[in-house]
Formats: structure tokens, sequence, C-alpha cells
């Protein structure tokens, strides 16, 4: 048996050298997580869908009164044009709260007039000049105040529910022990390279923290389609700890408070919310940099958990170019298979996951996208902050 393991050595350093052995090491191991968190996380969606459709999830019949929670901010061209979705909503008991954040356009007059046709409307209101760096928290922080349900749902107001069941969605997700539902928030799509750059990051950073939040590591959601309790809010006393951030009045909340025993994801097709993009590639790089910028106050778990996919992937594409570079045939062809393996699984995981939520299909723009996203993120996150110093003050 020792004379084997001789002669297997002996081979091995025939065809690999020490460097290619490193190199598609690397890859192996870069392979391997990156097939694990596919599987694992951005299939959630997908497992969940399935259990639904075979009857293995089991949803409350209840329908408890809720608030839905609107903060706008001179939106009156799109409180005009979506707010109506959301007051119209097949739902027994509920009432809508439009927070308007200092507006100087005519959202004050709009929502007086809305208010007449719409008894579940009620308006509050940030008096301008208030002296807060997000006034946006301060909105909801009083919006919140003046809600009278126990259970709160979040949304934009340059967004709208693509149903009229949307309320009836996320609520059959309410029981005693639940205190989060994440739903899927998506763009609509326009023409375009920036559009379907845009809709792609949507998606994936969707089923990242739906995903995640599925397998019991919830750690964020987006404030344009979510639900938390009221109680839950001030239990964490709100947006206290976050006043000095001019984000983070959604991930920042579920990152603190979630858990993999009080949260649940809400993935039907008619509980998506589908917002405005940005047009240009300039307003979507400041988009991102805000949601970036609170990803530092992350609990260390998060943080580590969402390093670690982007650095497998930068090793992979690396080692990869490495094995190509200075790989002998066998380990170039082996690292030609290891590439096409993870590429099919990410088509089929992505291509799916984006049909059942009425996106786009991605081919040829998905390793375009797959390179250059982790890249924007890692300018934004080390060059970005410093030449930056704090000048993104963008309400949202």
């Amino acid at each position: 048996m020792p004379r084997i393991g001789v002669h297997i050595m002996e081979i091995y350093n025939f065809f690999f050298s020490n460097t290619e052995l490193i190199i598609f090491g690397i890859l192996l191991l870069a392979f391997i997580y990156q097939i694990y968190f596919y599987s694992r996380y951005l299939n959630g969606v997908l497992r969940l869908k399935r259990k639904i459709k075979n009857n293995k999830v089991s949803f409350s019949t209840e329908q408890p009164p809720v608030s839905v929670i609107i903060c706008a901010k001179d939106e009156s061209e799109n409180l005009k044009k979506f707010l109506p979705f959301v007051l119209q909503q097949a739902y027994p008991n509920y009432e809508v709260i439009v927070i308007n954040d200092g507006s100087t356009d005519q959202t004050k007059d709009l929502l007086t007039e809305l208010c007449k046709d719409y008894p579940n409307l009620r308006t509050t209101f940030v008096p301008i000049g208030a002296n807060n760096l997000s006034t946006k928290k301060l909105g909801l922080t009083l919006g919140i105040k003046a809600a009278q349900n126990e259970w709160l749902l979040f949304i934009d107001a340059d967004c709208m529910p693509e149903d009229r069941y949307w309320i009836a969605r996320l609520a059959r997700n309410f029981n005693k022990n639940t205190e989060f539902v994440l739903g899927y928030g998506s763009y609509f799509q326009k023409e375009g390279f920036v559009n379907r750059l845009i809709t792609y990051d949507t998606l994936f950073v969707g089923l990242q923290y739906l995903g995640m939040a599925y397998a019991g590591k919830p750690y964020m959601g987006v404030g344009r389609n979510m639900a938390y309790r009221k109680e839950t809010f001030f239990k964490n006393k709100g947006f206290a700890s976050t006043l000095n951030l001019q984000s983070g009045d959604d991930d920042l909340m579920v990152n603190k408070a979630a858990n993999k025993s009080n949260t649940k994801i809400e993935i039907a097709q008619d509980s998506i919310t589908c917002s405005e993009p940005n047009t240009t590639y300039k307003s979507w790089f400041y988009q991102k940099e805000r949601h970036l910028s609170v990803s530092s106050y992350y609990t260390a778990k998060s943080k580590f958990r969402l390093a670690l996919e982007p650095l497998s992937r930068g090793f992979f594409y690396a080692s990869f170019l490495l094995a190509l570079v200075f790989g002998n045939p066998i380990t170039m062809i082996s690292t030609g298979v290891l590439f096409f393996i993870r590429l099919l699984v990410q088509i089929l995981i992505i291509n799916r996951s984006s049909k059942h939520f009425g996106e786009r299909n991605y081919f040829l723009t998905l390793m375009l996208f797959d390179i250059f996203l982790p890249l924007v993120s890692l300018y934004i996150l080390t060059i970005g902050r410093i030449t930056s110093n704090g000048k993104s003050n963008r309400w949202k």
C-alpha cells in the first residue's frame, strides 16, 4: 500500500507542477462554495415554491388589521400614479398612513383630495427644516406612532403592488411567532443596458436576502416590501441607534432584530411590489452607494456570510484565468468543466427564479454582471468611501 501512494504522487508530479496544483486547489474550493451558495441560498425561493405547490407550507387564515406606512418627499406625481393601488387592496381592515416629509411640490394638496375619496387614508408630516440627518427615519417613526394597528407594512411612494392581494399575501404569514415578513421588490422593465443591469442586481440581491432568511439567516429586507410588528419596532428602540445614518431604515432593522424563528418570506407573484428604476448609470451608482453605506453596521455574522460569496467568486475567476495560462491540457479541461458546471447552475437558478417573479432572462449578460457588480461594490466599499467623504446625502 505505501508503494501505491508513492506511485500516485509520482504520477501527479509528472503531470502537474506545484503551481498548477495550488491554482487548481483554490479553484476547486471556490467552486465548491459557489455551488453551495447557489444551492443553499439563491435557490431558496424555488425550494419554497415547490413546498407551497406540494401543500407542505401552512398559512394563517386570519386577517388581522394592518397599517401601511409610506414616507414621501416631493413625490406628488408618483403618489398620484401609485397610491390608489395601495388604497384599493382586497383586504378587510387596513389603513394607509402617508407621511409628507417636508415636500415642496403638490403632495399636500393631492393627499387632501385623496382623503375625501378614501376613508382609510390618513396623513401626517415632517416639518420643513426638521433638524435630522435622516428625516425619512423621523417620518417613518411618526407614521408608526400614529398607526392604529399592530402589524405594519412598508412600501415606497414610487412603488406599487402588482396585485390587489399584496396585503393579503403578506398577512397570511402573520402568526404569534412571526415578527418580520420579507417580500420581493422589483423594478419596472425598460429598454436599455442600464435597466438590465439594475433588474439583474435587484434580482440577485433579492434572491440572496430571501434565500438567507428562508435558511434561517435573515440579514436585510427592503423598505418597499416588508412587514413587521409595531411592538418589535419599539422593543428595539426604533431607529434610535441609526439616526446618525442617512440610510438603513429597512435593512438595519431586520439585521438587528430578525432571526430564524421570527422571520418569514413571501414569494407569491401577487405579493411583489414594483418601483420606478433609475434611468442613468450615475443615479443607480449613487443608490448602490447609499445602500452599501450601512453594511458596515451589520452584525459580524452577516458581514462574514456576505463577504464569502464575492470573495469566493473572485478567487474562482482569478484561479480560472491562471489555470488557463499556466495549466497543462488536463488542468485546462478540468478547469473548463468546473466553469461550465457553475455557469449552468447559475443560469438555471437565476432564470427560473427570474421567471417566477416575472423578470427577464439573463444569458450573455449574466457573466458580465457576475464579474462587474462585485467590482462596483468593492470600489464603493474601499476607494469610494475615501473619495465620497460623506458627500452622499440623498433622501432615498
